[in-house]
């Protein structure tokens, strides 16, 4: 081993094995039985391709449908509903759910697959969470697959996946931006001293 590469591993106060190695300003990755280093580039290029494609699954599963049964009535009867208030939370606010589901009635009465409006919502919904991909891969080749096949199991994981997050998706993003205002500005409730329990007697 080089001096160069002893004073390396003192100065990052590592030891042998796989690991990053931090010198001044420049990262370097070493393979254990390589000593071929990758440049700091292809390092952040490869961070940066873990973060697109998602890390953390769904909640639920696709076809858990019934973990909220009413959702699942309305979503098989009424897509366009449960659509609408997806698309709603989605966009932060920036479009009304009667709008989205007008919109998505439109096309579903126009064309007959709204598949090819609502997958986009989904790959936008994963990419804001950072959700993995499905199982047919591409950019958006698994959400158009899933949706195309599977649109109201689909929607009804979407609309699971939102609700286990927090939102109210019948109130709307604003209403739950309120909402979560004001739980953020509750101040915290103290114990009241003369309810205490008594202390044991020594």
């Amino acid at each position: 081993m080089s001096k160069s590469h002893q004073s390396e591993s003192r100065e990052s106060g590592g030891g042998g094995g796989n690991g990053y190695y931090t010198v001044g300003t420049t990262a370097t990755a070493t393979v254990a039985g390589d000593d071929d280093t990758k440049p700091e580039s292809i390092l952040l290029q490869h961070a940066f391709e873990m973060e697109t494609q998602g890390t953390m699954p769904w909640s639920t599963g696709l076809c858990h449908c019934f973990d909220d049964p009413r959702n699942c009535c309305v979503t098989c009867w009424c897509p366009c509903v449960t659509f609408g208030q997806i698309a709603e939370i989605v966009d932060r606010g920036s479009s009304a759910c009667g709008t989205n589901g007008a919109l998505y009635m439109l096309i579903m009465c126009v064309t007959g697959c709204p598949c090819l409006f609502s997958c986009f919502y989904r790959a936008k919904m994963r990419s804001q969470y950072s959700i993995k991909e499905g199982p047919c891969g591409g950019p958006c080749g698994g959400d158009c697959c899933i949706h195309c096949f599977c649109e109201p199991c689909a929607l009804c994981q979407e609309y699971r996946e939102l609700k286990r997050r927090g939102f109210d998706l019948k109130i709307g993003w604003h209403a739950n931006m309120e909402k979560q205002g004001q739980a953020a500005m509750l101040p915290p409730q103290l114990q009241d001293p003369m309810t205490r329990s008594p202390s044991k007697s020594m």
